[in-house]
């Protein structure tokens, strides 16, 4: 029988394959690419899912031990610095797994807790995994223009 931790990973794990399947076909020089008029570029929006990503395993989902400084938030705009590819891969697949760990951890009970942040009030842990999975899709599509659309 699969428990509902089950089936909310593999939720999960299929809206990521938005992202992740569009990742072996960005170039380094991709990463400077952007959409006018917007600051941002794809690299940005590379670093940026990583760091919520890794944030809501921290925060929301209780992954205490993860180790995070959202630059792309503090600076709240493109710095232009985001550029290293292989940084960037690395940083996404420690995120996919950092989510997929904590989540394993959850149990039936946990998904009905609720989480209080200053960026979405307060959720429940379930509701949370929504706003994370439609937060990473909703970038995966613009990355998906910037790739095809882009101009450096």
């Amino acid at each position: 029988m699969t428990t509902q931790t089950e089936h909310l990973i593999a939720l999960w794990k299929e809206s990521r394959a938005r992202l992740e399947n569009q990742l072996g076909d960005i170039t380094a020089f991709d990463l400077k690419k952007k959409l006018a008029p917007s600051r941002n570029s794809l690299g940005y929006l590379l670093r940026h899912i990583a760091e919520v990503e890794l944030l809501f395993a921290k925060n929301v989902f209780g992954a205490k031990d993860t180790k995070i400084i959202a630059k792309t938030i503090i600076a709240q705009h493109d710095t232009g610095e985001w550029t290293d590819l292989e940084k960037l891969i690395l940083m996404l697949d420690n995120s996919r797994n950092t989510i997929i760990n904590i989540l394993q951890k959850q149990n039936s009970t946990d998904w009905d807790q609720e989480i209080e942040t200053k960026e979405f009030g307060i959720k429940t842990k379930v509701q949370a995994l929504g706003r994370i999975i439609s937060h990473t899709a909703y970038h995966a599509g613009q990355i998906g223009i910037i790739i095809k659309y882009g101009t450096v």
